[in-house]
């Protein structure tokens, strides 16, 4: 008996399927801020290059 709930203590400290959960979801809002800066990086340059065209028409 005493050999089955070591195997299981030993089974519990190896999981990590928690922390890979979290390591992805941090990736994953990393992404998600780079994304959202790189757009409106782009779109404040896309605006001002519609506004250029509007005012030389």
């Amino acid at each position: 008996m005493t050999i089955i709930l070591m195997k299981f203590a030993n089974s519990l400290c190896r999981r990590d399927e928690g922390a890979t959960a979290i390591e992805y979801g941090l990736i994953a809002s990393l992404i998600a801020v780079a994304i959202i800066t790189g757009a409106t990086a782009v779109g404040s340059g896309v605006s001002a290059t519609f506004t250029s065209v509007a005012g030389h028409l």
